[in-house]
């Protein structure tokens, strides 16, 4: 089997708080956010939402120096010139990030895909739904990392429709309520589903789960789904057919995440209902991912 990296891209607002920096770009535009930068470069940055993750990803590749497993892009909005900062913050925090895009203000998602990135982590919603478009995995991180999980295993949830599958079943659940759903998912219950955004992120992890023995993994996953039975099975064979495993499913019928949640020790959870994500956000790290039928605007 060849080697497949895993590669994340980052924003530096989500890698790092730029609360004061980014307060007088929106305060006092582009030139006094461009001098604030310059004049602070040699100020370290604190970790931001994302810097936990990051680092716990970087951890992957811990023993591992001629055959790494894991990287990080940073994508930034930043120019070449403020981003100095950011880079020197990176240098003083030891994260082995080398590859950077300075975009001086536009989107930087077209870099997504030269870079050949798994998934993009941010703090705009804009950039995330402009990634989502273009068929990459991307989340809007909703909160921070002093609720990082402080066990060594990078700890993974997801949720289901609309984010690993796609929203096909959500759609019929929201147009035409909960009976229709739960017949319709036991009708269809040998049919995979169709493969959502955060499909390939899945099997990308299983494949770095793939390098080590199952008892020394460095992640662990979690499907955390609303279904429950019988919607449940389908599921099940829809992960079978795709030969990917997840270590756990938790099928909730409806109950509140954030408690599950918890008790899994996610170091982050991927949702597309903002409520489930803002409810999750009291308990673990959370990442809206504003693909499928409840991100469509009326």
């Amino acid at each position: 089997m060849s080697k497949q990296k895993l590669v994340v891209a980052i924003s530096s607002r989500a890698l790092f708080n730029l609360d004061d920096s980014h307060a007088i770009f929106e305060s006092q535009g582009k030139a006094a956010f461009c001098r604030y930068q310059i004049e602070h470069e040699d100020d370290v940055l604190a970790p931001g939402y994302g810097f936990a993750l990051v680092q716990k990803l970087l951890a992957i590749n811990d023993n591992r120096p001629e055959d790494s497993l894991v990287e990080i892009i940073l994508l930034s909005q930043n120019s070449a010139d403020t981003g100095l900062r950011i880079f020197n913050s990176i240098a003083h925090h030891q994260l082995n990030i080398t590859r950077a895009a300075f975009t001086s203000g536009t989107s930087p998602y077209p870099y997504i895909s030269a870079f050949g990135a798994h998934l993009f982590l941010s703090t705009n919603a804009e950039d995330v739904a402009k990634t989502l478009d273009a068929g990459f995995a991307a989340a809007t991180i909703l909160s921070g990392s002093s609720l990082a999980n402080p066990s060594g295993q990078l700890r993974i949830a997801f949720d289901g429709d609309s984010v690993l599958f796609s929203d096909a079943s959500e759609r019929i659940y929201q147009q035409r309520g909960l009976e229709v759903f739960a017949e319709n998912e036991r009708r269809e219950a040998k049919k995979p589903l169709p493969g959502g955004p955060f499909k390939a992120f899945l099997a990308a992890l299983q494949y770095i789960q793939t390098q080590f023995d199952s008892d020394d993994s460095p992640i662990r996953t979690a499907l955390v789904t609303a279904r429950s039975a019988p919607a449940h099975e389908r599921v099940i064979r829809t992960l079978r057919a795709w030969d990917i495993r997840i270590d756990e499913a938790l099928f909730l019928g409806g109950l509140p995440k954030g408690e599950f949640l918890k008790a899994f020790g996610a170091d982050i959870f991927f949702d597309d209902q903002k409520s489930h994500c803002d409810s999750a956000a009291r308990h673990v790290t959370a990442a809206h991912v504003p693909h499928g039928i409840s991100n469509q605007k009326p």
